[in-house]
């Protein structure tokens, strides 16, 4: 199936169901159709003379991809969709050239996706239950992840629609954010980072990178989307963290975007939960490679040699 039929399908499938209520955003569900509206006004600067097949192999924080198209941090839906639901993602991904990133609920079986060979990040909400927030860094680490990734946005838990959802969450001060730092020996990631004075503090805290995002419509309202903010972002953090982007992201046209305002990597969240729906295994690997093949042939007729190599210069605003 290509992109479009699995998306359909997927979709169909997981509408008849309750867990369908995860495609939905919170309260008015403004951010939805706002990051169609906002990825909508660009269009691209095309080159084709001397045009050179594009690559989309990149390494990032230590690790080697095929391409720069990532999961976003999900777990919660991912079982109910699916039988062993986790492993089957972890496996396409591995084979897909891509990284797994696991969100709350914190899987049992973290250990099982690491065996896998994916790369995996693992998530943990600011839960005010620093103890429990703390053990989970732990368990993390002991699983073998590569990198360890904080929910600094869902400091008041996430919502959709009108109904709460993940809850037990409070806000992180900058001294626990440097706690965190120190029980973490590898990368750390700030995810949910959605303005200059976020991104300057999480430089400061000592973060390897930070995902720009809006919490794929779960947090709050109203917010941006991630391409208006990446400007001010870049210039807070002048290079001293990696930057990835997510929201909103469902075609190849969507990613080569985020790569050209500065993202290292792009996020994918509802695809993949829609691609698991429509053909499990097979259709989350469709979902990433169907995307992956899209931004190369992008890439290739705007100039773009690897992911580095996207420039803003192939955007024309509308």
């Amino acid at each position: 199936m290509g992109l479009t039929e699995l998306y359909q399908k997927g979709e169909e499938l997981l509408r008849q169901r309750d867990i369908g209520m995860f495609l939905d955003g919170v309260e008015t569900g403004f951010i939805l159709s706002h990051d169609r509206r906002i990825l909508d006004r660009y269009t691209f600067r095309q080159r084709c003379i001397d045009a050179v097949e594009a690559g989309t192999a990149c390494r990032v924080l230590g690790i080697d991809l095929g391409t720069p198209v990532i999961m976003s941090a999900i777990t919660s839906p991912i079982p109910a969709i699916a039988e062993n639901g986790m492993v089957q993602v972890a496996m396409a991904l591995k084979e897909a050239g891509s990284m797994m990133w696991t969100g709350s609920v914190i899987p049992r079986n973290l250990k099982e996706m690491v065996e896998t060979g994916v790369p995996v990040a693992a998530n943990v909400k600011p839960l005010e239950d620093r103890k429990e927030l703390f053990n989970a860094l732990d368990e993390f680490q002991e699983a073998g992840v590569s990198w360890v990734g904080v929910e600094i946005d869902a400091a008041l838990g996430t919502k959709i629609g009108d109904k709460p959802r993940a809850t037990g969450c409070a806000p992180l001060s900058m001294k626990e954010l440097g706690e965190i730092r120190k029980r973490v020996s590898g990368p750390l990631i700030f995810k949910g980072v959605l303005s200059k004075s976020d991104a300057m503090k999480s430089v400061d805290a000592g973060a390897d990178g930070i995902m720009v995002s809006n919490h794929g419509a779960h947090t709050l309202d109203y917010l941006p989307h991630p391409l208006q903010v990446m400007d001010e972002i870049l210039s807070a953090v002048k290079g001293k963290v990696v930057i990835m982007l997510e929201g909103g992201i469902r075609r190849g046209s969507d990613v080569i975007k985020g790569l050209a305002f500065g993202a290292s990597l792009v996020g994918v969240g509802r695809p993949i939960l829609l691609g698991l729906a429509a053909a499990g295994k097979e259709g989350v690997k469709g979902v990433v490679e169907g995307i992956t093949q899209e931004l190369k042939r992008i890439m290739t007729l705007v100039g773009a040699p690897d992911p580095a190599g996207v420039s803003r210069e192939i955007l024309i605003e509308d």
